[in-house]
């Protein structure tokens, strides 16, 4: 009686551990959203995909960034690919950050960058993520660390990463 009471137990267990009854772990990157909500800024058969590098955008959303060029909206995943097509010498018209807490597009120059958090980088080892609200911003760095910096701010800790690359 006591084995199958057990057998019950842990079946009960294991078929509760997710909502598909998998075992396995479904944990997300904090940079992840489902792509539902993801706002895509680009049009064509590669809209769901950063424009530099090729990735996923609905999985790096919380750190993507957007801009135009001419009357085209370019999408990137992150500030780094930002800063690499920016190295260039191309003009972006009226680039925007996701704000974490609303994942809704804002202005860089209204955001507040916390540079450096626990919450791992996107294509970058230093992360960086954007907050419309300076109370957001600062109850992220309470949470996880790291350093409260405008655009131009945050843009200057992207530039020395790239001389390490370049």
């Amino acid at each position: 009686m006591l084995k199958i009471a057990m057998s019950a137990f842990v079946i009960l267990v294991l078929s509760g551990c997710t909502k598909s009854g998998s075992v396995l772990p479904t944990h997300k990157p904090f940079q992840s959203v489902d792509e539902k909500e993801a706002i895509l800024a680009q049009e064509g058969k590669d809209r769901k995909y950063c424009v530099r590098c090729g990735m996923k955008l609905s999985r790096y959303y919380k750190t993507s960034h957007k801009a135009k060029i001419g009357d085209k909206n370019y999408q990137y995943c992150s500030f780094h690919c930002l800063e690499d097509h920016l190295g260039e010498g191309v003009r972006l018209k009226n680039p925007e950050v996701v704000d974490v807490a609303s994942l809704k597009f804002i202005s860089v120059m209204d955001a507040y960058y916390v540079v450096g958090s626990s919450k791992k980088a996107t294509m970058s080892r230093v992360s960086k993520y954007a907050f419309k609200s300076l109370a957001d911003a600062k109850e992220f760095q309470k949470l996880y660390g790291g350093k409260i910096m405008n655009f131009n701010e945050a843009r200057k800790v992207v530039q020395e990463d790239f001389k390490h690359y370049r």
